[in-house]
This record gives C-alpha cells, structure tokens and sequence, in this order.
C-alpha cells in the first residue's frame, strides 16, 4: 500500500508564498515514476498544477496558470515532492491533492493524497 501525505498548505495573503510537501511511503521495492500536484477550486473540476518525472533530473510539467510563480522539486531518497508557490494569487485558492504514479511490478497504480487546503485572500 501506499501512502501520500500532504502538509504546507494554510492561509495567505495575495503576493506570499507557501511551501507544499508530500511525503510518500509504500512496500520496499515500490518505485515511484512520476509525482504531481493537481487542486481544486470550489465548483471546479480539478486540475494538474505541476508534476516530476522521476529519471535524471526529472522532466517536469506545469499548468500555464502557474508558470514562473511555483516550482515543483522532488527529493526521490526521501520519496517526497514539494511545490513552492510564490507570488500567490486568490485564483490559486483551492484543495491541493499530491498524486503518484507508482510501480509495483509488474503493475502501475495512481494514487491521491487527502489534500490540504490552500487560501489566498486579496
């Protein structure tokens, strides 16, 4: 089994900054290809922030909304990713959720974390 655990989120005002980690644990063996963040606005679907790739240097992906303001790192020793959010916007207020793509051989599975809450006032 897997577990993701988020931590970081909290109240802010537009123009700060939060720190977001996810601290990931699973069986021995278990290899952790990519790890994400996706959130979700009240009365909105819920969608990718950033995510990391675990090769190399790690390939990384980001919402066009957050470009520039947040950035996504991962320490894999630790199996724990984290998303700096700078120059925080109202817009950016929402559930936070981890997400990871993991392999367990020979199978893949995703799974969520429980989310943290993030809230930017003006």
């Amino acid at each position: 089994q897997v577990q993701l655990v988020e931590s970081g989120g909290g109240r802010v005002q537009a123009g700060g900054s939060l720190r977001l980690s996810c601290a990931a644990s699973a069986a021995s063996g278990t290899i952790f290809a990519a790890m994400g963040w996706y959130r979700q606005a009240p009365g909105k679907q819920r969608e990718l922030v950033a995510a990391i790739t675990s090769g190399g240097s790690g390939s990384i992906d980001y919402a066009d909304s957050v470009k520039g303001r947040f950035t996504i790192s991962r320490d894999n020793a630790k199996n724990t990713v984290y998303l700096q959010m700078n120059s925080l916007k109202p817009e950016d207020t929402g559930v936070y959720y981890c997400n990871a793509d993991v392999i367990m051989w020979p199978r893949q599975y995703n799974y969520w974390g429980q989310g943290t809450q993030v809230t930017v006032s003006s």
